[in-house]
């Protein structure tokens, strides 16, 4: 098979994988619209050319260019990337991570499992997404809390397991959304 449908199936795969562990999570119709933004012409067209099948394009074409202008485009338009949530800060003069809001942390969460599993496949191990989220740890541009939120939930993956880390996560999606109506 050519590359263009290679990179087709495996964002695909992906993004169909996401939506169902958004649903068990408890955040399906967020879910829906995972990742849309790969099937514009700035983004597929770079995901296509670029092609390995085992980790991203975007990666392949940093190596090349120095940046992604596929990851640029792709992080500015989904919230579920903690890139995506920076701002300046006017104090301090200074571009700064800003907290997540937790759905979207759960979103992450779901995006992060989904692509071990996608990129691991039949090796693939609960605790996969939890190591890949380490090796980079330290380097992160990240919202300390929000980096803590997903640690947490990585970390109850690798030790509990999906059926009760989806379970907890659709609770607590539950708990913020009961605690927003009642403000």
């Amino acid at each position: 098979m050519n590359k263009t449908l290679n990179h087709f199936l495996t964002i695909t795969k992906h993004r169909h994988k996401v939506i169902r562990h958004c649903f068990k999570a408890g955040i399906g119709f967020q879910g829906l619209f995972h990742d849309l933004s790969k099937y514009s012409p700035a983004e597929f067209i770079v995901g296509a050319k670029y092609y390995q099948g085992n980790k991203s394009p975007n990666e392949e074409e940093r190596r090349l260019y120095g940046y992604s202008k596929a990851w640029m485009h792709h992080k500015g338009r989904n919230r579920h990337h903690f890139e995506y949530w920076t701002d300046y800060n006017p104090q301090r003069r200074v571009v700064e991570p800003v907290k997540m809001p937790y759905k979207y942390v759960a979103e992450m969460f779901c995006d992060r499992v989904a692509a071990s599993k996608i990129y691991n496949s039949d090796a693939y191990k609960d605790s996969d997404p939890l190591n890949y989220f380490l090796k980079s740890k330290a380097s992160r541009f990240i919202h300390p809390e929000t980096s803590d939120e997903l640690e947490q939930l990585l970390v109850m993956l690798s030790e509990k397991g999906e059926e009760e880390t989806f379970l907890y996560l659709k609770n607590r999606i539950k708990a913020e959304k009961n605690s927003v109506q009642q403000r």
